[in-house]
Order: C-alpha cells, then structure tokens, then sequence
C-alpha cells in the first residue's frame, strides 16, 4: 500500500490523547494500517501546540507545519470549505489542505482517504 498521511486541525491545547482517539478512529474507518502511516501535518498557526508535537513523537513520525497560502492551493480537492475555519487561519479547511499538503510533497497526485472528520476539540483527514 501507498504511505498515507494524517492531517490535523485542532483547537489550542487540545491533547494528545483527543488526537490520537480520532486518528485510531479515521484508519479504523477505512481499514488502514498504521504501518503505513508516515507522517503528521498541520498548518503553521499549529506550530507550538504540545498535543501534535506529543502525538509525532508517541508514533515516532515526522510533523510538518504548512502555511495557509501552501494549504490553499489544495482547496479544490477539499470535501468541505469552512468560512469559521477561514476567518480563523486563512485556510478552507485545515485538516484536509494539510493531509493532502503532506501526500503532494511525498507522493505526488494527492487524493483523500479519510474526509473531514470531528471529534471535540480536533478535525483529521488522510491522504496518500
């Protein structure tokens, strides 16, 4: 299987466990092994947030911070455009842009596994 990678939107200090919860649920969702999981990305307004760098490090993956203009040009792959997420971060959707950011610099042709999915304070997607 192609490696895929996790993108994460979140609200500050939301924790590792919460992210972690929502990741195990977006790879059971579509029956993916974690074994191919390589890497973490958010936007760059993320870059200080203890959970991400908590949960790169608990998975020994790598974390990568995009800008919002970087996260936009994917705004045309995105399931689901945000005006709340926008106003906030100047990105449509963060979680997505960003996991589809992460594939595109890796895998070239990037492509959604996992749409926009919520739980309390934090959104993930997966891309390869």
């Amino acid at each position: 299987m192609k490696p895929f990678y996790v993108g994460f939107g979140c609200r500050r200090g939301c924790p590792m466990d919460s992210l972690l919860t929502l990741l195990e649920q977006g790879l059971a969702q579509r029956g993916l092994d974690p074994a191919h999981l390589h890497g973490i990305a958010s936007i760059d307004l993320k870059a200080h947030e203890p959970g991400l760098h908590a949960l790169a490090s608990h998975l020994a993956l790598p974390l990568v911070f995009y800008p919002a203009p970087h996260l936009n040009r994917f705004e045309t792959h995105l399931s689901h455009r945000s005006a709340v997420a926008y106003a906030h971060s100047g990105c449509w959707g963060v979680a997505e842009s960003a996991a589809l950011a992460m594939a595109d610099q890796y895998n070239g042709d990037p492509q959604l596994l996992v749409t926009r999915r919520t739980l309390g304070p934090a959104t993930l997607a997966i891309a390869h």
